[in-house]
């Protein structure tokens, strides 16, 4: 294992960097989508039990399913690769930010509109940073989720390690095969836990110290 990971040293390190690259562009973007839909369920009611349906109904389609209804709109490569990642990193960051929203207290906010904030400056402001720790909870958990989903990347000939998985299956019985589905799985797993410690200190950052739990 040790001489099959010297060898290969820099390619692997590379396509962990790809991996993490994947994945937190992928959430990057579901989250700026799930907080944007968020705010318009918060502002219309009667879509929050839709946004609640979309959600569990979206993670209980197998991710291979959808990267076959993609493939014929958008081939094979990063494109499609990166599409399946976002789908999935939005549910669960829509789901919290709808309930991030809607637990902000209604006084805070007509007390901001009575100083004479604007729509865009209560959402800022207000409403925004205070439902930020369970919005930034639903973030975490979607990083943590899109790990595993990018591995299916390499299905498509995306980046990533997920092809180190696959080529280990492929070559099942082979002299490289348990050494190639391991670094796969194990660099995902390493990757992860520093993806989730980069969350933590995120979060630190960015949650006031009067609401961080």
């Amino acid at each position: 294992m040790w001489d099959f990971i010297s060898e290969r040293g820099d390619i692997i390190a590379y396509n962990a960097l790809q991996h993490a690259n994947l994945v937190l562009q992928a959430v990057f973007v579901a989250t700026i989508v799930a907080v944007g839909i968020a705010v318009v369920v918060d502002r219309f009611q009667f879509l929050d039990p839709v946004a609640n349906t979309v959600s569990a109904i979206g993670l209980t389609i197998p991710s291979f399913a959808l990267v076959g209804l993609l493939l014929p709109l958008t081939m094979i490569g990063a494109l499609t690769a990166f599409i399946c990642v976002a789908f999935y990193a939005t549910l669960p960051i829509l789901r919290n930010a709808v309930v991030g929203f809607a637990q902000v207290d209604k006084t805070l906010i007509e007390s901001a509109r009575g100083m004479g904030m604007s729509d865009l400056g209560v959402l800022l402001r207000v409403r925004l940073p205070l439902a930020w720790p369970v919005i930034h909870a639903g973030v975490r958990t979607s990083v943590q989720m899109s790990m595993g989903i990018a591995a299916i990347a390499a299905y498509v000939l995306g980046p990533g390690l997920g092809g180190y998985i696959f080529t280990g299956l492929t070559q099942a019985g082979g002299v490289n095969a348990v050494n190639y589905a391991l670094v796969g799985t194990v660099g995902i797993v390493l990757v992860a836990l520093v993806a989730d410690l980069l969350m933590l200190l995120l979060g630190r950052v960015t949650i006031s110290k009067g609401i961080r739990a």
